[in-house]
């Protein structure tokens, strides 16, 4: 019934491809930048890769909260767009610049002023400390101005205008990889900077970014950032905001120490068990830019149903969603099933690398289901009625719980193959399916959140 729904609704299928795509490509654009980043630091020098490596973790920490702000915007911003408050969107703009401000700010003069110190938290060796130090000093000040990019590309996600969104921050990676090999090997009549060349590379893509955000946010039917929004401190507001926000920053850390945990579990396994891992992260990070744009246009569309009172139409979408979840997830694992000759013959592996990748890819095949089930319905759905705490429990029990123990345990103690400690590392996503499927049917997130 849902399916034949599904295939004969066409307004529903543009709208939810209409809105994917540019989110999908906006995600796989930003993971192109680290990969140019290591492609051609990796040409300079060993350690200089290894630095700025290292050195983007700080980044990384930096990011997950800006991202949690950015998903607090995607929460409360698509109900308030559905019902059409452009005032109150303006304020939740402001709140979250404030908020953004205030991270970037702490982030900026760590990385400016105490460079040496944040990198003895990931390395002990003087070179890379001195290396990482020299990048962080100039990349500082892209961190500084992270902040409000990530929240006007957020604000105009919801507003109807996510193919410009993904437009300025593709636009914005192309630059960067471009620039680095300008700076880097001294390109066009440049110097070659280095280390140097790639922070400032990443400076002026994210200066160029926010500019063009600016520009763009000027027009008369996109929502502008006003001062007095930013100054003016609406207590209820921030305090829903916090509300739905907190949780996600939570899942955010516990998925991003748990997925670190994860490699240095591999790691430890020998040389032939980390790069199989490495080449199955790679494929997998790929094959997640795709459920994640279906989980943020589903944010979107429901959350505008929601948010205008159509809590029955937001219900049939989240059912329809959870289906398509399932068809998404078997696609991903005959994409992997598929990948597995043509990654075999690309890279130049050991014969037991190899055989450690083919059964990686094989157990991911399965992962990938779980994946974008959970993915779609917890990010997408859930997230859209408000239910953000959902996928804290989920990571307590399911990923620190159950699997990290149990990658643990399985490479440390109980001496089992490496295909069976990677095989606990994927228990999380499929061990989640049934709970979150029971969890969707009790239709607590179908609510307006709207005041």
């Amino acid at each position: 019934m849902i399916l034949r729904d599904i295939i004969q609704d066409h307004a529903f299928n543009r709208r939810l491809i209409v809105l994917s795509v540019p989110i999908t490509v906006q995600s796989l654009m930003l993971a192109l930048v680290a990969a140019g980043d290591a492609v051609m630091l990796g040409r300079v020098s060993q350690n200089a890769m290894a630095a700025v490596s290292l050195a983007t973790q700080i980044q990384f920490v930096q990011n997950m909260i800006l991202f949690a702000i950015v998903a607090g915007i995607g929460v409360m911003g698509a109900q308030y767009w559905g019902k059409g408050d452009r005032e109150v969107l303006g304020r939740i703009f402001g709140i979250s610049i404030r908020m953004s401000v205030g991270v970037c700010i702490v982030f900026f003069l760590g990385c400016r002023w105490f460079p040496e110190k944040l990198m003895l938290l990931f390395a002990h060796d003087g070179e890379l400390i001195r290396t990482g130090a020299e990048y962080l000093e100039i990349a500082a000040w892209s961190y500084l101005l992270t902040g409000f990019s990530q929240c006007y590309l957020g604000i105009m996600k919801i507003s109807e205008h996510v193919t410009c969104s993904a437009v300025i921050s593709s636009a914005a990676v192309v630059l960067n990889i471009i620039l680095n090999a300008v700076f880097i090997f001294g390109l066009c009549g440049c110097p070659a900077m280095g280390v140097r060349g790639a922070a400032l590379a990443t400076v002026a893509a994210r200066g160029i970014e926010l500019v063009w955000c600016i520009l763009v946010s000027r027009k008369p039917d996109f929502i502008r950032l006003h001062f007095r929004n930013i100054i003016t401190f609406d207590r209820q507001l921030s305090a829903d905001f916090l509300h739905y926000m907190l949780p996600i920053l939570g899942a955010y850390l516990l998925w991003g120490t748990g997925f670190t945990a994860y490699t240095a579990i591999m790691g430890h396994l020998g040389p032939d068990a980390a790069a199989a891992n490495s080449i199955a992260a790679v494929v997998r990070d790929l094959l997640c830019c795709l459920c994640n744009g279906f989980a943020g246009a589903a944010g979107i569309m429901i959350g505008n149903e929601l948010g205008a009172g159509n809590l029955e139409r937001g219900r049939v979408c989240g059912d329809r969603i959870a289906v398509i979840s399932v068809f998404l997830g078997l696609t991903c694992t005959v994409v992997v099933l598929a990948s597995i000759p043509a990654v075999t013959s690309f890279m130049k592996l050991t014969p037991q690398a190899e055989t450690y990748m083919r059964g990686m890819f094989m157990i991911l095949s399965v992962y990938m289901i779980g994946r974008c089930i959970c993915t779609m319905i917890i990010n997408g759905i859930f997230s859209a009625g408000g239910d953000t705490l959902f996928d804290v429990y989920s990571l307590i029990v399911c990923m620190w719980g159950i699997a990290l123990p149990c990658a643990f345990l399985s490479a440390f103690y109980w001496q089992l193959p490496v295909l069976a400690a990677y095989g606990c590392t994927c228990l999380d996503e499929v061990g989640k399916v049934p709970w979150v499927i029971c969890h969707h049917r009790q239709y607590k997130w179908v609510r307006n959140i709207t005041r």
